[in-house]
């Protein structure tokens, strides 16, 4: 991943993170701010329908003890304590319930049947079950369901009271919980409140949900089966609770619901308010946020990309020229140079940078040159004093015995051709050392380009190891090498797998045999050669060990440097083609050695499927 991708990854998560940070901390506040606001409101509410629900209770009673204490009532009843006679009052119920506005109205005579009903007539004579409890019991108002004519039952607030100087008949009045006492509740925008009423329900029993029971100021309550869990826990607990609720799968169609039981004088639950407060508002608010903070992303994410691209402008894109011309410095083209363009009078890092670079590779294109002629220079000397020491050596014998030649011309015939055939013979084999000499430079002078083709490594080693160690393989003709491998133990360890790479066998044996000659010169007295070769990750290894004196740290950094030798008669040239040889193959070849602990050379060539350049 280039810098201009990670600064762009890198700004537009931050962005994001700082948006999405925001944004949720804006709607977690709103959230809370709406759900304290609800909460206020449904409190306010309930203490509100309390309220309403108390001032009623003392109306009713206030209105019962009225007329209990009233002398109508008190002469109607001392009439029916003396002569049980009812019937002149069946319709005294209506009558007075209509003065009295209430709801509803039963007068309940010495024997705890209805004297005169005024919701239900018919009703005279049958048993009343309030007037069987006690009347110190029921002081204050209370709920009670009430069966009507149409079949139905309703939900009212009653007080019972004996009428007084006759406190064997009593009286029932009370007022109905419907939608009218509903609509007395002033609720705030955006809250609703509704009744579900359990009047149907047999005693001592919890009803199963029925939604036509639950109902608000405009009716019938839609999607009523939502608030059952609700009504449900209050009417099995009796104690109040609140909870979310969705009406549909849109988020702004849910509600803050908070129900409240109201219980009868035996503390059944009667019936439960239901406060609604509706959450649209709040969704909505969240939404519009929500929208808000995807276009500040969006537009944050535009400007980062903006500026990312001017960042990428001023510092990766010279960067990446930069790292572009330190690679070509690397691959040998000193004249590299960055393209400052406008940048040219630039004092930011970067042109700075650009600039000491380009100083840097202007001075090394400077000082090429004058390297290239000290080194040659030093190749040169380095030559004529190599080859002057290598021609010194059999000039020295060449002019001794012309020398000898020039004193034997004034001895006898005989004596002379006798001196004269010695002399002949070792000018002949000094010349020929000379010949061999100037052969070796001339060979590394002009090393032949290798001809790859495709061979395994292993089949090579085993062909320098025939060659060496005639005991190991087929018979040699080579007398010298078998003398010499005499006190020398060969082995050979090679993969099972095929070692392919791509080579010129024949300077590659070549190769490999110089190595092991000078292997076998490290151990005089005998030792152990050891030839390996093995598959290396994508690189084909070969190794040339022995059990010699080793080298020193110095020897070892020096060892394939042209004309140094540790030998007393070497031209320093071996080792030097050997490295020229692994390295026309695109490989490389190190020493590992210490004082008295043998040497290892170790061959890394390209495996087939490697790159190698002809």
């Amino acid at each position: 991943m280039s810098l201009r991708q990670k600064l762009l990854l890198l700004f537009s998560l931050i962005v994001t993170a700082a948006v999405a940070a925001v944004a949720w901390t804006v709607l977690v506040r709103i959230r809370q701010v709406f759900d304290e606001q609800d909460q206020e409101k449904t409190t306010l509410l309930v203490n509100q329908f309390q309220r309403e629900f108390q001032h009623r209770s003392a109306d009713v009673v206030s209105t019962v003890d009225r007329m209990a204490s009233s002398e109508h009532l008190r002469s109607m009843a001392v009439e029916l304590a003396r002569s049980s006679d009812a019937a002149p009052y069946l319709t005294e119920a209506q009558t007075l319930a209509v003065e009295a506005q209430l709801d509803f109205l039963e007068i309940v005579g010495p024997d705890g049947n209805i004297v005169s009903s005024a919701q239900w007539p018919a009703r005279f004579g049958y048993p009343e079950p309030v007037a069987q409890t006690p009347p110190s019991t029921l002081t204050q108002a209370f709920i009670k369901r009430e069966d009507l004519p149409d079949g139905v039952t309703a939900l009212g607030i009653f007080a019972v009271r004996s009428i007084h100087g006759a406190p064997t008949v009593e009286i029932i009045g009370g007022k109905r919980l419907d939608q009218q006492f509903l609509a007395d509740l002033p609720a705030p925008p955006s809250v609703e409140t509704y009744l579900y009423t359990n009047a149907d329900a047999p005693m001592d029993t919890i009803p199963a949900f029925d939604p036509e029971r639950l109902f608000g100021l405009h009716g019938e309550v839609t999607k009523a089966s939502r608030y059952q869990p609700l009504i449900d826990a209050a009417s099995r607990s009796g104690q109040p609770s609140s909870s979310v609720l969705y009406l549909t799968d849109h988020r702004e169609d849910s509600v803050s619901a908070t129900v409240l039981p109201l219980k009868s004088e035996t503390g059944r639950v009667m019936a439960v308010l239901v406060v609604a407060a509706s959450r649209r508002q709040m969704v909505e608010a969240q939404q519009h946020i929500r929208a808000i903070a995807y276009g500040i992303a969006a537009t944050g994410i535009l400007v980062t990309i903006a500026f990312s691209m001017w960042i990428a402008a001023r510092v990766s894109r010279p960067i990446e020229e930069l790292a572009h011309a330190a690679d070509e410095v690397a691959q040998g083209n000193w004249d590299a140079q960055v393209d400052l363009g406008g940048r040219a009078d630039s004092r930011d890092e970067v042109a700075r940078l650009a600039r000491s670079f380009n100083h840097m590779t202007a001075e090394l294109s400077a000082q090429r040159e004058k390297l290239i002629q000290s080194e040659r220079v030093a190749a040169w000397r380095e030559l004529a004093r190599r080859l002057a020491h290598e021609l010194k050596n059999p000039l020295f014998p060449l002019q001794l015995t012309v020398e000898n030649l020039v004193r034997a011309r004034q001895l006898p015939e005989e004596e002379f051709d006798e001196v004269f055939r010695e002399s002949t013979r070792t000018l002949s084999m000094e010349i020929a050392n000379l010949k061999a000499i100037i052969g070796r430079f001339s060979d590394f002078s002009r090393m032949p380009r290798p001809q790859l083709e495709r061979i395994d490594a292993a089949e090579a080693i085993k062909r320098v190891a025939l060659l060496h160690f005639p005991l190991t393989g087929a018979a040699s003709n080579d007398k010298a090498a078998a003398e010499k491998s005499h006190n020398i133990d060969c082995c050979v360890e090679l993969d099972t797998t095929p070692l392919f790479i791509d080579a010129d066998p024949e300077l590659l044996h070549r190769a490999l045999s110089n190595l092991v000659l000078n292997a076998m010169d490290a151990m005089p007295d005998g030792g152990k050669l050891t030839l390996s070769a093995r598959s290396l990750n994508d690189q084909i290894e070969i190794r040339v060990s022995d059990t010699g004196e080793g080298l020193t740290p110095e020897e070892s950094e020096r060892l394939f440097t042209p004309y140094y030798t540790t030998k007393e008669h070497g031209t320093g040239l071996g080792l030097a083609i050997v490295q020229s040889v692994v390295a026309d193959h695109a490989g490389t070849i190190t020493v590992e050695s210490r004082p008295g602990g043998g040497a290892a050379f170790v061959l890394l060539f390209p495996g087939a499927n490697g790159i190698v350049e002809a």
